[in-house]
């Protein structure tokens, strides 16, 4: 997934995906999976962000 195996496992494990469909299914969901969530946004809104703010301006002012 990450390009973490030493070359001496990664033929293996090619191997493995190549004569296990159930494996080589797995590991495909995987790869979407990790590519679709590398594609998210990683911070919140700036609505969302205000919206806090406001919020802990209302325990500032009654203090």
């Amino acid at each position: 997934m990450y390009n973490e195996l030493p070359a001496s496992e990664l033929r293996g494990v090619e191997e493995a995906l190549q004569h296990d469909p159930e494996l080589a299914t797995a590991c495909a969901d995987l790869l979407l999976a990790q590519r679709t969530l590398d594609g998210l946004r990683r911070e919140p809104r700036q609505a969302t962000t205000d919206a806090i703010l406001q919020y802990s301006r209302t325990f500032m002012a009654a203090s």
